[in-house]
């Protein structure tokens, strides 16, 4: 199987990826993704677990890692719970911070540039949003246990891609298509080694 070069991922690119796999005999039984936008829905019916770290990290760049506002650090909190909790606990949970804070989230502040009204608390309403669009992809890894699907990226970020990442820095100068020549062959000899 030929490997494809990107710029950046796109949805598309999963769906194509999955599509190429699927023709060669693979049968894919779970993804564990990082939360790029529409990537989710890209792999149709095949069941998809959100990675819990990236998941947080998403929510630490709304909130920084030491908010100040109660409903941003309560959101923190319910959001570092994931790992450790069920769907219908974290959802009952969610649903209650929404409750205790839906007035807190509508207010609006007057936008001095254009005159019109925006919302004061923009992060917080962003953080809750992202957590309740990936909703259903965040308990994957319980639900479907018979897949023993991994509830983080980090088997991939911490080995493989670290490592690559590291030899691409010790390398900046280089050209694009000298780096996309040393990205192949250190997938070549990581291949090999398996």
């Amino acid at each position: 199987m030929a490997c494809k070069h990107i710029d950046t991922e796109t949805a598309n690119d999963y769906k194509q990826l999955v599509e190429e796999l699927t023709e060669h005999g693979f049968v894919i039984q779970g993804v564990t993704i990082d939360g790029k936008r529409g990537v989710a829905k890209a792999f149709g019916d095949i069941p998809v677990q959100m990675c819990h770290f990236h998941q947080i990290a998403i929510i630490k760049r709304y909130l920084t890692s030491r908010p100040k506002l109660e409903a941003s650090i309560e959101m923190l909190k319910l959001c570092r719970r994931i790992p450790t909790t069920t769907q219908t606990r974290f959802t009952d949970a969610m649903s209650q911070w929404h409750g205790k804070h839906k007035t807190f989230l509508e207010e609006k502040t007057i936008n001095p540039s254009t005159g019109k009204p925006v919302s004061t608390h923009a992060k917080l309403v962003a953080a809750y949003r992202s957590l309740s669009t990936n909703l259903p992809y965040l308990f994957t890894y319980k639900n479907l246990k018979e897949f023993k699907m991994p509830n983080t990226t980090n088997a991939l970020d911490g080995g493989v891609f670290s490592h690559l990442k590291k030899l691409i820095k010790l390398h900046q100068g280089l050209a694009k298509k000298r780096k996309v020549k040393l990205i192949d062959e250190f997938l070549d000899q990581y291949n090999k080694k398996r």
